[in-house]
């Protein structure tokens, strides 16, 4: 198995020399700071560079052991999320919480990927009744979601192939029983890249 240094520095070799991200930072900048044992900042400039250009799943893969190896569980999560998105779409959305006085939630949920609430996104049984898919949810710039919020959130489907159908503006609900706990309406859906 290949330490932190070496996963970083093949990772950066599976990115375009011209891959810049939107602050500025290229792959020069990460071979710098791997060079200087900065490798939570290259992990994370590796990172921030992938989010503008796209990376294989090998990459994702290689950032993802290189996390855990620095016992960086957060990113660990993140980095094997993206590599989940490659291999099988990525569905972005505007979620809002209702309030705990709606119906919502009580409390705050942490939103790296671990809650798998049910969604209904206009599956129908045989005999007409609502059928609900499952999928984890993982908010974007932040770490935790509570009752009333609004974020946008990253979903991945247990069953990737029933979401096909979902375009930007479809409204979708989330449930964690059986009254709706959250409205979602689609910003971005984009097909596998593996």
């Amino acid at each position: 198995m290949d330490d932190a240094f070496t996963l970083l520095r093949q990772a950066a070799d599976l990115l375009s020399e011209d891959a810049v991200a939107e602050n500025g930072q290229t792959v020069a900048d990460v071979r710098r700071d791997i060079q200087l044992q900065e490798w939570e900042t290259a992990l994370d400039v590796l990172i921030e560079i992938a989010d503008t250009h796209p990376a294989s799943v090998t990459f994702w893969e290689k950032l993802a052991e290189a996390a855990r190896q620095m016992m960086l569980d957060r990113s660990r999560r993140w980095c094997d999320w993206r590599g989940w998105e490659v291999r099988h779409g990525t569905i972005r959305a505007t979620l809002t919480l209702l309030r705990a006085d709606e119906g919502g939630r009580q409390s705050a949920f942490s939103g790296d990927g671990v809650l798998r609430p049910l969604w209904d996104i206009g599956h129908r049984t045989a005999a007409g009744q609502q059928d609900l898919n499952i999928a984890l949810l993982w908010v974007e710039f932040a770490p935790r979601l509570g009752p009333g919020e609004t974020a946008d959130v990253r979903l991945a489907p247990l069953q990737p192939e029933q979401w096909r159908h979902l375009q930007p503006g479809d409204v979708i609900t989330m449930h964690e029983a059986q009254p709706v706990a959250g409205i979602a309406e689609i910003i971005e859906v984009l097909p596998p890249r593996a």
